[in-house]
């Protein structure tokens, strides 16, 4: 009887501790703060993206690892107080998505917390880095080849259309350093091409009627849409609206192609955030960010929507046909 009675105290013991361990064990889990200039929906595929990197890494989220999301929702003036919270938070390292604007704000928040960036301008011009090689602070990241490639757009849309004498960039004006290195870059490229280019700017879904309503005041004969975050995570809509329009016009991401937009040319979504999520776990083992180089995706898609040309009456050339990785028919 004794026997039995200390079994039951020992077992009665062992199921109150339980939920205690269980708490303990679930504290340990390190948490990933994600900083985000855009939206969870607007930028679903890079998130998963980012978690099959993780992945592959050897964290699962839920399961090795927590992740504590601050969404911006598009405005960016949000983002020193969403990454202010997530260095309150004692998240165990900081991931951005969305591009400069989220990465400049973590780089602000803290000097201590590892931050893994990803975006398309120079992180050494930027400040993020001392150098590619070694970046010698607590940042590291990814970099996309999406504003080098923001010239070859142009060109690709001027191929199609080249009896155009005037060409129309749509930036986002709050994405200030983004915007004027695209402009810069994109008027050298007009001025070889012998086009005029006009500045067309959209930071919230009610600029774009105003926008576009503009490109037949300027005669703009193709439409070049910038590299920002927000644009990005409307893809959709701005397939729709040069569709509404017929007018041709290139973006960065395959999606916006899938839509119904003419073409997409730049760094592939999956390749880029995968290697985000793959650092991110690289950290969370112990890797330290100032011996992580800064990686550059180099992987680049050209996707042609030949539905959207035969709708809009352009002739795509074979060898423009046979340069792209996928023709959306």
């Amino acid at each position: 009887m004794s026997n039995r009675r200390e079994f039951i105290s020992l077992l009665g013991a062992a199921a109150a501790a339980w939920p205690l361990a269980a708490r303990a064990q679930q504290a340990q889990v390190p948490v990933i703060g994600v900083l985000g200039a855009t939206s969870a929906q607007g930028f679903a595929a890079q998130l998963a993206a980012f978690r099959r990197g993780l992945n592959e890494a050897g964290f699962i989220e839920g399961r090795d690892v927590a992740i504590e999301y601050g969404w911006a929702e598009d405005h960016y003036e949000r983002l020193p107080e969403l990454a202010a919270d997530l260095v309150r938070r004692q998240v165990a390292v900081i991931a951005t998505i969305g591009g400069n604007a989220a990465s400049a704000a973590a780089k602000a928040a803290t000097r201590t917390i590892p931050v893994v960036f990803h975006g398309s301008v120079d992180p050494v011009e930027a400040g993020f880095v001392a150098s590619l090689n070694r970046p010698g602070g607590n940042m590291t990241g990814v970099v996309t080849l999406n504003i080098d490639t923001g010239q070859k757009r142009l060109e690709l849309i001027y191929e199609l259309v080249p009896t155009a004498s005037a060409i129309a960039l749509l930036l986002n004006p709050t994405n200030t350093v983004v915007a004027e290195m695209q402009s810069k870059d994109l008027q050298t490229a007009a001025r070889t091409l012998g086009v005029r280019l006009h500045l067309l700017y959209a930071s919230d879904e009610h600029d774009f009627e105003p926008a576009f309503a503009s490109l037949t005041h300027v005669r703009a004969a193709g439409l070049v849409i910038g590299t920002d975050g927000f644009l990005v995570s409307r893809s959709e809509q701005l397939a729709a609206l040069t569709l509404r329009d017929k007018v041709p016009a290139i973006f960065q991401y395959r999606a916006f192609a899938e839509a119904g937009g003419l073409m997409s040319y730049g760094g592939s979504v999956t390749d880029s955030y995968r290697l985000s999520g793959i650092y991110t776990g690289r950290i969370l083992k112990g890797e330290k960010p100032a011996d992580l180089p800064v990686q550059q995706a180099t992987k680049v898609e050209l996707i042609i929507n030949l539905k959207t040309a035969k709708a809009l009456g352009i002739t795509v050339p074979l060898p423009l046909l046979g340069r792209a990785d996928e023709v959306i028919e």
